[in-house]
């Protein structure tokens, strides 16, 4: 587990030349009634008998006056504001001025156009204020999304513990979620857990591996991790993404079955070692959010020659739909950005057993299908491999992608095609050659804008 720091000891690893803003003089009231009336004058708005005294020995004992410290500083010379959450104050967490805090910190990034980074330790609402503090956790969202829509980005380093509201609107909801190791992250605080609960289930490791935060990072590694996150997600760009340059073989295939054999070849190049060739430096985003992994899907933002581009790279595996849901999010974060994408095809195919229809194989498809069709910013595509139906042009930029000599692209796999077709198992090779899956058929067929070459 991480060494437990103070909110202004977190700000300190990670940042320079911190100012803290001011505390903000209103109170959150409802609708229809002024701040002056938005809390009880003795113990707290709903009038929790001890409340004040509780709240006098949490700045005793921090010498904090509200359990977040909102303010701007420096990350590797990129300026950005600041959110960070001190536990020991009435355990990190959110009451009313606790929103007052971190609206005015959301305002500020879209004022000064900063990424926003909250550095997040908390058990949740604060009981003592009731309903009242419960609702900071709407007014929290809307101000995420109000910054999401200014396309600004807004990063996550998810301290320990950190678990409720905290952890379901300024974590989970972020763009790119970082987590320290072995921290206490979960909805459901240790306290409020089932009885039979595993404890590890509610860990950085385990929120990792379901697809919920995309990297678990040391503390000493975290800065640097956030200068490149931060260089990576405040670089748009109007130009679209080169195609990367042919890795294998020269030659184009002489005939479709030849073209299927070179792209399943187990000699090919596949995502990952594009990916190393194209980008001087890459971090990756995991998951779908939704409790899904793809190991077979690589996301993420690179730098190419000191220029931002948003990466979806199929690996040569059929493609499960946590994968297709991880392509649509990097997609639209990056779209919403101003950032090129580059999505790299190879897959035979999307996954079709029964397990993949469980997790919404047709959904996912679609909403990688709706995502690049209602990008802004210019999709780049290059099929290195197999490109198997629908489930490899899910990923396909209509009017620029491109090809290289070891691939193939076809409505259907040509044994299967052979199949549908009652042809039998002998007919496969004629079948590839009916189907023009060749790359240089696909430029014939306007399908490709060309076919790379080699370096």
């Amino acid at each position: 587990m991480s060494e437990r720091l103070t909110a202004r000891e977190a700000i300190a690893r990670v940042s320079s030349a911190f100012t803290e803003l001011p505390a903000p003089e209103g109170r959150f009231a409802p609708e229809g009634r002024s701040a002056s009336e938005g809390r009880s004058v003795a113990d707290g708005p709903i009038a929790w008998q001890g409340y004040d005294e509780q709240h006098s020995r949490a700045e005793l004992r921090t010498g904090e006056r509200e359990s977040a410290i909102c303010g701007t500083g420096t990350v590797d010379g990129i300026e950005v504001v600041l959110i960070s959450f001190e536990f020991g104050f009435l355990g990190g967490s959110l009451g009313e001025r606790t929103g007052d805090r971190l609206e005015a910190a959301y305002t500020h990034a879209r004022e000064r156009r900063l990424p926003l980074v909250s550095l997040i330790a908390t058990g949740g609402s604060r009981m003592q204020e009731g309903m009242r503090a419960l609702v900071q956790l709407q007014r929290v969202a809307r101000q995420s999304t109000l910054t999401r829509a200014a396309g600004l980005p807004q990063i996550a380093v998810v301290r320990d513990p950190s678990t409720g509201g905290g952890w379901a609107t300024l974590g989970a909801g972020a763009d790119v979620v970082l987590a320290l190791p072995g921290a206490q992250i979960g909805f459901a605080g240790s306290r409020v857990r089932p009885a039979d609960a595993d404890p590890a289930a509610y860990t950085a490791e385990a929120q990792l591996a379901a697809g919920h935060v995309d990297a678990v990072v040391t503390q000493e590694e975290l800065r640097q991790t956030l200068g490149r996150w931060l260089t990576l997600l405040t670089a748009p760009s109007d130009a679209p993404a080169p195609p990367p340059h042919a890795l294998g073989r020269a030659e184009l295939p002489a005939t479709g079955w030849e073209a299927v054999q070179h792209a399943r070849s187990a000699d090919r190049p596949r995502a990952a070692a594009y990916l190393d060739d194209y980008f001087e430096t890459r971090e990756a985003i995991s998951g779908d959010r939704s409790g899904g992994v793809d190991p077979g899907m690589l996301c993420g933002f690179g730098l190419r020659e000191g220029r931002a581009i948003a990466y979806a790279a199929q690996c040569g595996t059929a493609t499960l739909p946590a994968g297709y849901r991880t392509a649509a999010r990097l997609i639209r974060l990056a779209d919403r950005l101003g950032v090129p994408v580059l999505t790299l095809i190879d897959t035979p195919g999307a996954a079709n057993d029964a397990a993949a229809e469980h997790a919404g194989a047709g959904p996912a498809i679609a909403d990688a299908f709706a995502a690049v069709a209602a990008a802004r910013v210019p999709v780049t595509t290059l099929v290195i491999g197999e490109g198997g139906s629908g489930g490899a042009l899910a990923l396909a930029s209509p009017g620029n992608t491109w090809a290289t000599p070891d691939s193939y692209f076809s409505v259907i796999a040509p044994e299967l095609a052979a199949a549908i077709l009652k042809r039998g198992p002998d007919q496969a090779r004629a079948t590839a050659e009916q189907l023009r899956l060749r790359p240089q058929d696909l430029v014939d067929l306007g399908i490709a804008r060309g076919v790379v070459s080699t370096g």
